[in-house]
């Protein structure tokens, strides 16, 4: 698993534990655990980190955003593990600087496949998708052109899935 991909893994399982527990515990401390159980080795979890820390950062902005891409879907009604991938893969598509939106896209639906219910990777996409399509053209070239070449290994290695 490339570490860009655990990085985002590991994300989301901090983010979910959180909000399933009502946001009430430590998110920093809820992700030391969970790089220290499942990323033992990883170099640098930095991203891990910036994710979700940015994500707790902007989650009143993110939400807003995805009661306004999906609205026949009520926030409280998105599966818990739905929800936090669509708040990673929307933090990485508006916040963030340093991924291009198709690779976040990709990410976050690769994550609905593997962690989510039968449709989830659909969903994600489709709500996503709706965001990327309504992103300004500056914002969806972001990255492209001087793409990292992780990244640019994870776009080609989850575009072959």
């Amino acid at each position: 698993m490339a570490n860009r991909h655990l990085s985002r893994t590991i994300a989301m399982q901090s983010l979910y534990e959180w909000d399933f527990n009502d946001r009430t515990g430590d998110l920093e401390e809820i992700t030391k655990v969970n790089v220290k159980q499942f990323a033992p080795g990883l170099e640098d979890p930095e991203f891990i980190y910036n994710l979700v820390s940015g994500v707790r950062e902007h989650i009143q902005d993110i939400d807003k955003i995805i009661v306004a891409t999906a609205p026949e879907w009520p926030l409280e009604q998105i599966t818990v593990i739905d929800r936090n991938i669509l708040r990673i893969g929307i933090y990485e598509l508006k916040f963030a600087k340093e991924v291009p939106p198709k690779v976040a896209i990709n990410e976050a639906v690769e994550l609905g496949k593997a962690f989510g219910g039968e449709s989830s990777g659909k969903f994600v996409n489709g709500v996503l998708g709706t965001l990327y399509k309504n992103l300004p053209e500056a914002e969806k070239e972001k990255g492209e052109k001087q793409e990292p070449e992780n990244s640019k290994q994870e776009s080609e290695k989850t575009s072959g899935e």
